[in-house]
């Protein structure tokens, strides 16, 4: 990795039909580029779909794979976000044995702090729903550590542009 890259987001919306993500994600590829995550859903318009991706880069080859996506037939609209200008978030399932029950107590603590959400209990395992940007994600998932952590599963990053806010001078 380049010390200019930084962590680039591409927001796209594409025709919703097979093969679409394979041929932008492809291209991705040839780039040499490796996609940190892929996040892809149905979009408010119907038929299309919005794909949301991360990669790290520097400004020039970045600019260069928008418009080799931009050019693809498949691609109705896409736009580069930057994390200061947009809505960032990603979710996580993470599963984790708490052990003994002196500790639960530090768990709900740490659940209640991280905004997180029980979503499956059993006799030996807890799953719990995070959601936020990826670093108190990453932060929740590393304190899980210390209580048995035993498997996450991550949505990658979605995100949407924010809408700029004008002020009327009277």
């Amino acid at each position: 990795m380049n010390h200019d890259d930084q962590l680039r987001i591409i927001s796209a919306l594409v025709e919703n039909k097979p093969g679409v993500l394979y041929r932008i994600s492809n291209l991705i590829r040839r780039k040499s580029f490796n996609i940190e995550s892929i996040a892809v859903g149905p979009a408010e318009i119907p038929g299309l779909a919005r794909m949301t991706f991360t990669m790290f880069s520097d400004h020039a080859r970045f600019d260069q794979v928008m418009r080799n996506i931009d050019n693809l037939i498949d691609v109705q609209n896409i736009e580069p976000l930057e994390e200061r200008n947009a809505t960032v978030r990603e979710l996580a399932l993470v599963k984790f044995s708490p052990g003994a029950p002196a500790t639960r107590p530090e768990i709900m603590n740490l659940i209640e702090t991280f905004r997180a959400n029980i979503v499956d209990i059993s006799p030996d395992t807890l799953t719990v729903e995070v959601s936020g940007d990826s670093d108190k994600i990453n932060a929740f998932v590393n304190l899980t550590r210390n209580f048995g952590l035993k498997k996450v599963a991550r949505t990658g990053t979605v995100a949407l542009a924010r809408e700029m806010i004008t002020q009327k001078v009277t």
